[in-house]
């Protein structure tokens, strides 16, 4: 069995502004970049005749930014407005994941499925809005994180989590629970 890849999006719209990430990553250039590389590719794999014209950018984004700068952002995979891009070294979201708006994503984070021993596949992760995920962490399986969640650093995520929380561990679990007026405030060095 193969695993469907056009997921439930009716949660999150695609947006084609190629420089929607630029402001929340001002100072980070290398996050700039990828990201602007990354919505330009979702752009070009939107339309077949777009596909046509410029299957030479697509290939240039497969070895720049995976090979080179070492990040697997997938194309396909469908990113809300707003994502910080912190370091980025090691990064892999899968492509039918789906984040919401204003995530901050870390090193060495993969956002991915789960192939079982059957061959099937788990449906991809969904993230929220406004989540926050340490470096190292493993998100993994058609799980739902809510809005507001903060996942600590190395954590492994195999459950839904949910909204206005922070949690880590291997596996990750609920440590705290957060007002519900807004998004989760951090100070400067990422913690709550």
């Amino acid at each position: 069995e193969t695993f469907n890849h056009t997921p439930n999006k009716t949660t999150q719209r695609r947006t084609y502004h190629i420089f929607q990430d630029w402001k929340i990553n001002k100072g980070n250039i290398k996050g700039r970049i990828v990201l602007a590389l990354y919505r330009l590719a979702t752009l070009i794999r939107s339309q077949k005749i777009l596909v046509i014209f410029f299957f030479w950018y697509l290939l240039f984004y497969r070895i720049f930014v995976e090979w080179f700068l070492n990040i697997e952002i997938h194309w396909n995979s469908t990113i809300g407005k707003g994502l910080r891009l912190e370091h980025g070294h090691g990064t892999v979201i899968h492509g039918d994941a789906i984040l919401g708006d204003y995530c901050t994503i870390r090193h060495l984070t993969t956002i991915g499925i789960i192939k079982h021993e059957d061959g099937s596949y788990t449906p991809p992760p969904r993230l929220g809005n406004n989540v926050d995920v340490g470096a190292s962490v493993t998100i993994i399986g058609g799980i739902t994180i809510g809005d507001n969640v903060l996942i600590g650093a190395a954590s492994l995520v195999v459950r839904d989590i949910p909204a206005n929380t922070t949690a880590l561990g291997n596996p990750a679990r609920v440590i705290k629970r957060h007002d519900e007026a807004g998004p989760v405030k951090q100070s400067s060095n990422g913690t709550v």
